[in-house]
């Protein structure tokens, strides 16, 4: 019974994480990509950008892999196989709102943090 609760869990944060909730954005991922990309911009500012970016594909990606083996462990089953065509799928989802933040970054509604004060 634990086993499942910890893996119906592991789903659960799976699927908050992945672009298939795509209302979680404002409240995980890109929270969790700002401040990956904070922590790169320490030893360089130009890094903010780029590491956003990494950031909130690392999120969707983690999102994914907790999902599938987290439904894999509950089902126990061969029937819950990651298909190729899923892969693609969900990379051209990731790829789609990675496009979405390096827009709102080229408009500098998402900024390095002292920039918002100029």
């Amino acid at each position: 019974m634990r086993s499942k609760i910890a893996n119906g869990f592991i789903v659960t944060l799976g699927y908050l994480l992945s672009p298939l909730s795509w209302w979680n954005d404002l409240f995980l991922n890109i929270p969790i990509a700002y401040g990956f990309a904070l922590l790169f911009s320490l030893i360089s500012k130009n890094f903010f950008a780029p590491m956003m970016v990494i950031g909130y594909w690392i999120t969707n990606i983690a999102g994914f892999i907790l999902m599938h083996q987290g439904a894999k462990k509950l089902l126990d089953s061969d029937t819950t196989r990651y298909t190729k065509k899923e892969l693609i799928k969900d990379l051209i989802f990731s790829i789609l709102y990675t496009l979405v933040i390096v827009i709102l970054i080229k408009l500098e509604w998402i900024k390095f943090p002292t920039e918002y004060f100029k």
